[in-house]
């Protein structure tokens, strides 16, 4: 399927969102559906399969700059298996709006809440312990089987709450997407309804600027890193509420 320029910059400028502050890939959807005017059913399982790649650039390049906290992103990915198995198991019994609704208040209070105490220091990286982890990529895993949301948009703000570092909580965000990528795309696979070329594109474009936004990210200033953060939770979040209200 062919993009446009335009839309193709875009998709670039949300990889590169996703590399530096973790969180972007809610827009690509959008993006995709209203200004490419993708199907909706064809965009989902392509932007999932193009998350893997990305996925694997964006882990190595934290850890090559040592930012990727090896065990708690074991931990994370270990408990996203059996959460996203979970949420694909109870996705046609699940009351979508209530969940959105929950999801959109989790990213704004996270935000609200970064933005209040960024003064403050950081946890160490370890904070929740191996079973807080575990249970941070059950979640994760669960709601976006569930929502179809990507791993970072859920993972961020649920680590940011725990005052995880910033870098660290964005290391975890890039490598969360594998699992919950292969497990997704695996199925999309068996049932016939991925758009291989546009998951292919997408993959391309989205790689190159998770590349770009990593080593963005790391010549950033720690404090000017958690106020993005914070600040593009807090209008994801409250985007989210008001696309409610209105629809």
């Amino acid at each position: 399927m062919l993009l446009s320029p335009l839309v193709l910059l875009l998709v670039l400028v949300i990889g590169m969102m996703i590399g530096s502050i973790g969180i972007g890939g809610v827009l690509q959807v959008p993006v995709l559906h209203f200004l490419g005017g993708v199907p909706i059913h064809a965009v989902i399982p392509a932007c999932m399969l193009a998350y893997l790649l990305p996925g694997i650039v964006g882990g190595l390049v934290y850890h090559r700059h040592g930012s990727l906290h090896g065990p708690s992103a074991r931990q994370v990915c270990l408990g996203a298996v059996p959460g996203a198995l979970l949420g694909a198991w109870l996705l046609p019994h699940a009351p979508g709006l209530i969940l959105e609704t929950l999801i959109a208040l989790l990213i704004l209070f996270s935000g609200v809440d970064a933005l209040v105490r960024r003064g403050r220091g950081s946890g160490d990286g370890d904070g929740l312990g191996a079973t807080g982890y575990v249970a941070a990529g059950f979640f994760t895993g669960t709601i976006c089987a569930l929502t179809g949301a990507g791993g970072p948009l859920v993972l961020v703000p649920v680590l940011v709450w725990f005052r995880v570092p910033v870098r660290v909580v964005v290391g975890l965000g890039q490598v969360i997407q594998i699992p919950i990528s292969l497990m997704a795309t695996g199925w999309n696979l068996h049932k016939g309804i991925v758009d291989l070329e546009l998951g292919l594109w997408l993959t391309a474009v989205l790689s190159v600027g998770v590349l770009a936004g990593g080593w963005a990210a790391h010549r950033l200033a720690e404090s000017k890193l958690k106020m993005a953060v914070a600040l593009l939770l807090t209008l994801v979040g409250a985007m989210m509420l008001i696309r409610l209200a209105v629809f």
